[in-house]
Order: C-alpha cells, then structure tokens, then sequence
C-alpha cells in the first residue's frame, strides 16, 4: 500500500436551537420575558440509536438532571435523507419559532455540497459548537478482515462483495481511507443507513461486512464483543479503558484523520430572546457533570463553540469538507 497523505481536519459545530412557543411562539407575546413558557421539542433526524438521537437524548437529561430547564423538552426521531428532510421542514414551515430546537453535524454541510439538498447551516439559526467525536470503522466479532489492509485489499479486488454501512456524512472519512490505500472511493459498495442502530442490525444479520459511524454509535456493542473495531481515524488511540486497544488509521499507515462535529440548530430567524436563552443553557450544561459524564462515556471531546468563533469554524469546516468530497469525487452540483 502506498501511504498518502489525505487529512480533513472538521469541527465540532453546533446548530442553532430553536425554540417555538405554542401558537408561534412560548415567549413572543410579551418579547421572551415569560420564555420558556411550554414545551420545547427536541429533535433527533435520525433513528433511535443514532449519534443524533444519542446526542438529544443527553443533552435533555443533563438540562433536566441539572435543573438548567424546567419546562418539558420532549425528543421526537425524524429520520430523512440523513436529515434534509427534516432541515427542509424547519426552513419552510417553522420560521421565527421558539419552541424547537434539533440536532445536527456534518450532514448539514456535506449534503448541500453534494447537491442533495439546497439548505444548509447559512439557511436555520446556528447557536454553537457542542462536542466533537472521531469516526471508527467497524466488523462483526467473527469477522475474516483483521485490519484496514485486509478490507482495502477485498475491496479493491471485488467491491460488490463487500458491503460497507454508512450514513450520508460518513462516506467522508471512509472514502479517504479507501482512496489512502489504493482502492478506488467511487467503487466502495456504501449501504445508506439512517444511524449507528440500523447499522448495527445490518452487521450483526450479515447484510454488511464493516460499516463507519461515530464512536458513541457502535460503543456498547464494541464492549460486548459483538463488534471489533478495526480503526479509529483520528490521530491517537480512544482514552476509555475498554476501547483504547483499537488501533488508528494512522498506526496502520493510512494517514487520515478526520472529527466529526454534533450539535444545534433552530429555525431560521430564531427571535433574539430564544437564541440568548439557548446560548446561555448550552454554555452552562456543558460544564456539568451530567454532561461530562456522557462525554466521557460516548468519547465526546468537548468543545462549545457560539458567536463569530463558531461561525468561523462553520466556514471553515465547509470549505475543508468540500475539499475532501472533491478529492474523492463526492462533491455533486453545490462543490
């Protein structure tokens, strides 16, 4: 295998929360002095057990477990297009609301890159950066493939023959590896899934022989021994106990590297009170020990982000993933 170089570096960006009263808006009566005053729904695009609904699910138990929020924050999953579908929804049908807030990451950028949607993370309301979390490549315990060079080389002698899981954003980093070691992206047999649970079915049933997500996604079958991880793509190892024996991309000579990013966004014109209280909470919940607790256990780094450094590391983010698509051939009519 001839070793090239092909790093992306991502941030972790959080999408805006939004919030919308009952009747268009819990707290634009009266400018947001009584907000939040109902339910704010949380949304997860994606299927149960996916880094989404993982993502929403923790943060609105830290929120309640740490007393930030006392109004309800039901979750609800909306998988679609690895969240278009959803994104469309929110741009169309609920402008200026206060009362939803959803989850988010790289999709929100490489899915208009690749011209499978025209909205983007310019097009809701961006209120910061939660955490970053580093890809893992993955097989079923008993599988024959002990390591990249093993997969590259099936791959690369018959692509059909070996199935690859992935969500949309995660063709990304499973891409430069396969073009590091001499296969071609393009001829990659990617699966679409709609989170890190269908992919663990399709694995474990033998619909496909590896698959890409997210660390947090695949962690509890990894500890149970039902999966074995054949690559991190980060530059070194997972600091818990139990993973940290899953070697890098790099140490097996594919030099890529690449993090993901979750976090919030909200509708677009978001009215000023509910982007402030978002802001304010997010900031707050991410120095608890609930929240850190969770970071700890999914392998989240965290690193809140809002204002003008997250809207830097948002542009920057886009550029280098339209870079990285390009490369491997991926970008569509937005690249």
């Amino acid at each position: 295998m001839n070793t090239k170089r092909m790093t992306a570096a991502f941030a972790a960006v959080t999408l805006g929360v939004a919030l919308t009263g009952c009747s268009g808006g819990s707290g634009s009566a009266n400018g947001g002095k009584n907000y939040p005053s109902g339910p704010t729904t949380v949304t997860a695009p994606a299927d149960p057990g996916s880094g989404w609904d993982t993502t929403a699910r923790a943060l609105v138990k830290s929120l309640k477990q740490e007393d930030l929020v006392s109004t309800p924050l039901p979750v609800q999953n909306r998988p679609g297009a690895t969240g278009s579908v959803w994104l469309a929804q929110t741009v169309h049908k609920r402008k200026g609301k206060d009362n939803y807030i959803s989850m988010t990451s790289l999709p929100i950028m490489s899915n208009q890159i690749r011209g499978r949607t025209e909205y983007g993370y310019k097009d809701v309301t961006m209120l910061g950066v939660l955490y970053e979390t580093h890809y893992i490549v993955v097989v079923p315990a008993d599988s024959p493939y002990k390591n990249l060079d093993d997969l590259m080389k099936a791959i690369k002698k018959n692509p059909k023959s070996v199935p690859v899981g992935a969500a949309g954003d995660d063709r990304l980093p499973f891409g430069l590896l396969a073009k590091a070691g001499d296969a071609d992206p393009k001829s990659v047999n990617f699966i679409n899934y709609e989170g890190g649970g269908d992919e663990i079915t399709a694995l474990l049933n033998g619909d496909v022989k590896a698959a890409v997500a997210g660390v947090s996604e695949f962690r509890g079958q990894l500890e149970a021994g039902k999966l074995r991880g054949l690559a991190v793509v980060a530059d070194k190892p997972l600091s818990s106990k139990k993973l940290s024996d899953i070697p890098t991309a790099t140490s097996q000579g594919y030099d890529v590297t690449v993090a993901n990013w979750r976090g919030v966004y909200g509708p677009p014109d978001m009215p000023d009170y509910a982007v402030k209280y978002w802001q304010k909470k997010l900031k707050k919940v991410e120095t608890t020990k609930t929240w850190k607790d969770f970071a700890e256990k999914n392998q989240w780094d965290i690193n809140y982000m809002t204002g003008q450094k997250m809207k830097k590391y948002l542009d920057t983010t886009n550029t280098n993933i339209k870079t990285a698509l390009k490369s491997i051939g991926q970008a569509g009519s937005e690249g």
